[in-house]
C-alpha cells in the first residue's frame, strides 16, 4: 500500500425504494457529485464548493463528506491528514436523489484511496451502510446499477438487479425540499399482514418487470402500501403529477427515496411526453420542477 497526494472521486445520484422496495432497493443514475481531496502540509481543513446550491453546503468539520472521511480514519485507527476539499455539486440537495449517500461514499472512497486502499470495496460498503443507516442509496452509489440489499448473518448480501435497456427513468425534481427525517416521521410503526404480503408480492414482480421490461408487470409492480400512501401528503400535487405521467405513457410513478422528487418509469417512445406532462402538472400547482430523462449509471463511484 502506498499513500497518494490527492484523489478525485465521482459519485452518482441514486433513486431508492422504487415503490415496494422500501429501504432495500436502489439504482444509480447518471447525475453526479465530484469530490477532490488534496493533502496539505498545514492548515487543517479547507472546503470549497461550486455548483447550484453551493452556498448551502457546510464548509467546516460538520460537512458530511468530511465526517465520512474522518470515520474512515477512525475505523483504521489512524490520524487523518490535513486536506483541501473541492466539491462540484450536480445532485440536488434534500430532494430524494441520494445527495447524502454521495457524500458518505465519496468521503470513504477518497480516504481509502489516499491511504493506498487498505480496505476492500465490500468493507467500504459496510462502513457506508453503517453511517447511512440503510443500504438502498449508498450501495448503488458505490457499486452502480440497480441493487437489492438484504442483511445476512455476517453482513449484507447484495444482489445485482438486471435493468432492461428499454426502461427509461424520468425524474421530476421540484423547487422545494423534503427532509428524510420528516418523511420518516409520517410513517406508522406497525403494518398489517395484508400490507406486508402486498409489498412482498409487488417487490417480486418489480424485480421481474425491471429485468424483462414487461409493461403490464411494471404497471402493477410499482404500487406500494408501506411508505408512499403516507408520504405523498407531504408532496403538493402528487396525485396530479401521477395521473399526468401515467396518461402520457408512464408505467407508473413513485417517490424517489424520501422525496420530494418523483420518478416515472417509461419507454423511449413516451419519455418526452412523460417529461412534458409531469412538468405541466406541477406547474399548474404553482411548482416549478426540473424534469429530465436519465439513464442508469453502471459504474458507481469512480476515482
Amino acid at each position: 500500500m502506498s499513500v497518494v497526494s490527492g484523489v478525485t472521486v465521482t459519485v452518482p445520484a441514486t433513486t431508492a425504494n422504487l415503490g415496494p422496495g422500501f429501504d432495500c432497493i436502489g439504482a444509480a443514475l447518471k447525475l453526479y457529485n465530484q469530490f477532490k481531496f488534496t493533502r496539505v502540509e498545514e492548515g487543517g481543513l479547507t472546503i470549497a464548493v461550486t455548483g447550484e446550491e453551493a452556498q448551502r453546503v457546510q464548509t467546516d468539520e460538520s460537512n458530511l463528506l468530511y465526517q465520512a472521511f474522518i470515520r474512515f480514519y477512525q475505523h483504521i485507527e489512524q490520524t487523518p491528514p490535513s486536506v483541501k476539499i473541492e466539491i462540484q455539486l450536480g445532485v440536488p440537495l434534500a430532494r430524494g436523489l441520494g445527495s447524502s449517500a454521495t457524500a458518505i461514499v465519496g468521503g470513504l472512497v477518497a480516504a481509502n484511496q489516499l491511504e493506498g486502499a487498505p480496505m476492500s470495496q465490500s468493507q467500504v460498503m459496510e462502513l457506508a451502510i453503517a453511517m447511512e443507516g440503510h443500504p438502498d442509496n449508498v450501495v448503488p452509489a458505490l457499486l452502480g446499477g440497480c441493487r437489492l440489499a438484504a442483511s445476512g448473518g455476517a453482513g449484507w448480501e447484495i444482489c445485482d438487479v438486471p435493468w432492461h435497456q428499454d426502461i427509461i427513468p424520468v425524474v421530476a425534481i421540484p423547487d422545494f425540499e423534503l427532509s428524510t427525517s420528516e418523511a420518516r416521521r409520517v410513517l406508522p410503526t406497525e403494518f398489517s399482514r395484508a400490507d406486508a404480503i402486498f409489498n412482498t408480492a409487488h417487490l417480486g414482480l418489480l424485480l421481474r418487470g425491471l429485468e424483462t421490461g414487461k409493461a403490464e408487470w411494471l404497471k402493477t409492480a410499482l404500487q406500494d402500501k408501506l411508505h408512499q400512501p403516507y408520504r405523498k401528503a407531504l408532496i403538493p400535487g402528487y396525485d396530479s403529477v401521477n395521473l399526468a405521467a401515467v396518461t402520457a405513457g408512464a408505467y407508473g410513478m413513485v417517490i424517489s427515496g424520501a422525496g420530494p422528487t418523483l420518478l416515472a418509469l417509461t419507454d423511449e417512445l413516451h419519455s418526452q411526453a412523460v417529461e412534458a406532462a409531469m412538468s405541466s402538472a406541477w406547474e399548474q400547482e404553482g411548482i416549478i420542477a426540473n424534469v429530465r430523462s436519465l439513464s442508469l449509471d453502471i459504474q458507481g463511484a469512480k476515482s
